[in-house]
């Protein structure tokens, strides 16, 4: 398995990539589906990365330790957490279509819209990637 030090480059820009989509996210309502569809695909290319990552290291272990172990299954988690976020982000552009087509159709000015508010997924998304610099912090050396 690769050591650690060739697998840093990979989860230092992973977390990087997580805290830039973390801050576009907290930074200004995303109030357009083109900026959340967007935020999508950084979504679904960070969780690529850390698939990527896994694979090239999951190659690498033929008799994995229990360190390399840890390994695999932080990255794991990073991809999963990654997708999700992507899942959440999906949700709340689903949500927010459907909200103003619910809008647009109303005969009266009031709407009832049911179920968590586009923002909420969003910060759902958020609280996903918040996981990630976590997950990628140092881990024991691989053998």
């Amino acid at each position: 398995m690769p050591d650690r030090f060739t697998s840093a480059p990979t989860l230092d820009r992973i977390t990087a990539d997580a805290s830039t989509l973390r801050r576009a996210l907290r930074a200004l309502p995303i109030d357009h589906a083109h900026v959340l569809a967007a935020r999508i695909t950084d979504a679904q290319q960070l969780a690529s990365t850390a698939l990527r990552l896994f694979l090239d290291l999951a190659q690498h272990a033929s008799q994995p330790s229990p360190a390399d172990l840890l390994v695999l299954d932080r990255v794991a988690q990073i991809a999963r957490a990654a997708q999700d976020a992507g899942a959440e982000l999906t949700a709340a552009l689903a949500r927010a279509v459907e909200n103003r087509r619910r809008q647009a159709g109303a005969e009266s000015g009031r709407v009832v819209l049911v179920g968590p508010s586009p923002q909420q997924f969003i910060e759902s998304a958020v609280d996903l990637l918040d996981r990630i610099p976590a997950l990628s912090q140092p881990y024991p050396a691989t053998s």
